[in-house]
């Protein structure tokens, strides 16, 4: 994974989000949301806007709201937390069977269906709306061995998750799916855990 500029307002890709509520299971396998390759938005150049400008002694300093307030996340925060906080509850269980396994974040789906087409069983989707989507380990352009990942579309998520908590029990289910379809297991079995009789 190659390091990405930080953008301002979102902590650095890579590193554990504050507030998340990872499990030690879950930061001690590598496992972090990242940045999806093509993802708009998340890089590119500074915009000037006239609230900046009103900085240059004209305007409130800093930020509005301290970093201890929840509202002081951006959305994009807020949605990798919340998305740390579902895979943890399932890593706990899995852990040495998901170590291999990415979790990366897609601001949109760049996937189409041609009429007459369903999506394939490692696409989850509301109708014709994929939620999330497993890449499986393959090879890249380059001839590079690319490892499994799970990724989320954060639009299509965030618009069916009403507020937080039902954000996030959207994710955990979206990401049963995807690992009852990698473990090649029912999503009950995922939930269940590898112990249950």
């Amino acid at each position: 994974m190659t390091p990405h500029a930080h953008t301002p307002g979102r902590p650095p890709t890579g590193t554990s989000i504050p507030g998340a509520g990872q499990s030690d299971v879950c930061a001690d396998s590598g496992i972090s949301v990242r940045d999806f390759p093509g993802d708009p938005g998340r890089s590119g150049p500074r915009v000037i806007t006239a609230r900046r400008a009103e900085r240059r002694g004209h305007g409130p300093r800093g930020p509005i709201l301290p970093p201890e307030v929840p509202r002081w996340r951006s959305r994009s925060a807020e949605f990798d937390a919340a998305a740390l906080e579902a895979f943890a509850e399932i890593d706990q269980q899995w852990h040495s069977q998901l170590v291999h396994l990415d979790l990366a974040v897609d601001m949109v789906p760049r996937m189409r269906l041609r009429p007459g087409e369903t999506w394939p069983e490692e696409v989850v989707a509301d109708g014709d709306v994929p939620l999330a989507r497993l890449v499986p380990a393959g090879v890249d352009r380059n001839g590079q061995p690319t490892r499994a990942r799970l990724v989320l579309f954060r639009k299509p998520l965030s618009r069916r998750g009403t507020d937080g908590d039902d954000l996030r029990d959207l994710i955990y289910a979206v990401l049963v799916e995807l690992v009852s379809q990698h473990l090649e297991i029912s999503p009950e079995e995922v939930e269940d855990g590898p112990d249950a009789d």
